[in-house]
């Protein structure tokens, strides 16, 4: 499934209503060029969960930011810096895997076979200066569901694949 943001204001609240329906131990794995709009959408999906959004940055050089003033933990990982998975390893990330808030990787293609199993994968393409392709790709029953709800307000598109 796939839409279209017009603005940064759209992928924000798109962000904060997947964060509205997160549950504990979802994995979102995100992907998409430098600018096109993970972080942004990160903020948003906080905001879904109580957290903040303002106090929601890049974690770019420190790897991992904590945010646990929510209905669940947010657990914002960002592996643009690494240059092989064995770098996760010395991290010892694996105690953010355990499930019990909601993880969201930005670059999680540079670490793929490293990550524990996406309810979500979410690809960000530019479109324009404002507009932004948002891919979704559920990964379980659960997040089917949510996307089939999304879509039934008839703001989303098939990709051109299909129905993912």
């Amino acid at each position: 499934m796939q839409l279209i943001s017009q603005s940064p204001a759209q992928t924000f609240e798109l962000g904060k209503w997947i964060g509205e329906h997160c549950q504990q131990g979802d994995v979102l794995l995100l992907t998409g060029e430098l600018g096109s709009g993970k972080t942004l959408f990160t903020k948003g999906l906080a905001g879904g969960l109580g957290i903040d959004a303002e106090r929601v940055l890049s974690p770019s050089f420190t790897i991992i930011f904590e945010h646990t003033q929510g209905r669940l933990p947010l657990y914002h990982m960002d592996f643009y810096r690494l240059n092989r998975i064995e770098e996760l390893e010395d991290l010892g990330l694996e105690r953010y895997f355990a499930g019990d808030g909601v993880l969201v990787v930005e670059w999680a293609d540079r670490v793929a076979g490293a990550m524990p199993a996406a309810g979500l994968a979410i690809h960000f393409d530019w479109q324009g200066e404002q507009e932004r392709r948002i891919v979704f790709s559920a990964k379980n029953d659960y997040w089917q569901n949510v996307l089939a709800q999304r879509r039934q307000r008839g703001d989303v598109r098939k990709t051109d694949q299909g129905e993912r």
